[in-house]
């Protein structure tokens, strides 16, 4: 169950400094790589930039062939009605079954859906995913989300 939800999403640290975030930018561009969704967390000195990204193997090698720190991860993405209550019927189901998220992001899809993605512990992955799929979530499998 896990294979056709487990969304690759890359990882990439980065120094805060001017332009790495560019740089970052450039090296998926020249290489036809197309950003799906993206969270950026940082401090003063660092940040983790999570991409989803049409062709996460192709993005990992590119990333690492330019030096840069990259490393995959797999998350899981649910599609919510754009509308106040979508992120919580997700979450409330996690919750509820006592699976903690470690983190999440949104893409907005179009004017009616978004698409959450989340991270779980790894052993608590395909639970997750059964719960939400028993609960009625609409679970994105990964090569449509990498469309």
């Amino acid at each position: 169950m896990k294979g056709k939800y487990a969304v690759k999403q890359i990882s990439i640290f980065l120094e805060n400094r001017k332009g790495r975030l560019a740089d970052v930018a450039k090296t998926l561009s020249l290489a036809d790589i197309n950003i799906r969704a993206l969270f950026l967390a940082d401090s003063s000195e660092f940040g983790i930039l999570r991409l989803v990204v049409n062709n996460p193997e192709k993005a990992k090698a590119v990333l690492l062939a330019d030096n840069f720190a990259a490393t995959e991860t797999e998350v899981f993405a649910v599609e919510v009605e754009d509308k106040p209550g979508g992120f919580y019927n997700v979450v409330k189901v996690l919750a509820e079954n006592d699976i903690d998220v470690e983190y999440t992001y949104a893409y907005a899809g179009s004017s009616s859906k978004a698409i959450l993605f989340f991270k779980v512990k790894d052993a608590l992955f395909e639970k997750a995913v059964k719960v939400l799929e028993e609960s009625g979530a609409k679970l994105l499998e990964a090569a449509s989300v990498y469309k």
